[in-house]
């Protein structure tokens, strides 16, 4: 009998509208087979999640508020917001998944830095589906144009292709049996 197809929840945390979130359902489900739907409930900008002394928004607080909305019959969510976001080793980042509580958040804001609309989309699609992927089990992959390269600056975001490697989509076929 086939698995049950896996849902990912696209949730706006603060001010991203649902039509953004709705142009990372197609990538994320041609790339990882995943169906994805924007959620009806929209998230405050997360306050409880800043430090004043980073001027910043802790990804970790977010997710544990993002797995609070997650209905039967949904496998993940992924919250897309436009505050910055930092992990407590790193200047900055881009957007941040945890496998066991089945969350990921996504930020617009560096995305953004330098990039016209057409190149904002693409810069989120590919992230998004890396996160995705994160939360389906890959790994970070050593191949820069693969979707599941760690991007540590905008550019990066920009040379990754929307799509797995070989390597990366043989681990998924793997982890999906």
């Amino acid at each position: 009998m086939p698995q049950p197809q896996k849902v990912l929840l696209l949730v706006s945390v603060g001010g991203p509208p649902p039509v953004v979130l709705r142009e990372l359902e197609d990538p994320i489900s041609l790339q990882l087979g995943v169906r994805s739907v924007v959620s009806k409930t929209v998230l405050p900008t997360p306050t409880y999640a800043f430090n004043k002394d980073r001027g910043q928004y802790h990804c970790n607080a977010i997710m544990r508020r993002l797995a609070t909305v997650l209905e039967p019959g949904q496998s993940f969510v992924l919250g897309v917001t436009d505050v910055d976001l930092f992990v407590p080793d790193s200047p900055f980042v881009l957007g941040e998944a945890d496998r066991e509580s089945k969350s990921a958040v996504l930020s617009l804001a560096r995305l953004r830095q330098g990039a016209d609309g057409d190149q904002l989309r693409r810069r989120l699609q590919v992230e998004a589906v890396h996160l995705a992927g994160h939360l389906l089990g890959l790994s970070f992959c050593e191949d820069a144009r693969c979707v599941m390269f760690f991007a540590q600056v905008q550019q990066d975001c920009d040379r990754k292709q929307l799509s797995l490697c070989n390597n990366c989509r043989n681990e998924l076929n793997k982890l999906n049996r």
